[in-house]
């Protein structure tokens, strides 16, 4: 059993994981920062997976673009997404859900969402930057 509670003390975090390299990606910029306006009090990354690839060990990205999302120090999405402004509106407005379940969260994701906080001094609260 589930049920959803609207996000309001937790931080989210939206992180792309891009190559300079790929168009798809170069084309996606653009639209990553529309559905970062439409979201003032989520914070959004744009991490190039080739300058960044000692933040990213030892994950390994194929595909892009890949999406981390998450809430507090909790990952709630890790992977590729179809690179259109939809698909990541909803994407986000349903990791902001809080869904209590069962399943304990990847250890490999929550410490990339937390190197990527450290790394970027961003708090998984709501209350702002960490200090």
């Amino acid at each position: 059993m589930m049920s959803s509670v609207a996000v309001a003390s937790q931080s989210v975090l939206v992180v792309c994981l891009c190559a300079e390299w790929c168009g798809v990606c170069r084309d996606y910029r653009s639209r990553f920062d529309e559905v970062k306006a439409r979201f003032p009090g989520v914070e959004f990354l744009w991490i190039d997976v080739e300058d960044e690839a000692d933040l990213l060990h030892p994950l390994d990205i194929d595909n892009f673009p890949t999406l981390l999302v998450g809430v507090g120090d909790e990952p709630r999405f890790l992977g590729p997404l179809t690179p259109q402004i939809e698909t990541l509106d909803r994407l986000i407005r349903a990791q902001m859900q809080v869904e209590v379940m069962v399943k304990a969260p990847d250890a490999l994701q929550v410490g990339l969402l937390a190197r990527i906080r450290q790394a970027k001094g961003l708090s998984p609260s709501a209350t702002g930057p960490l200090t």
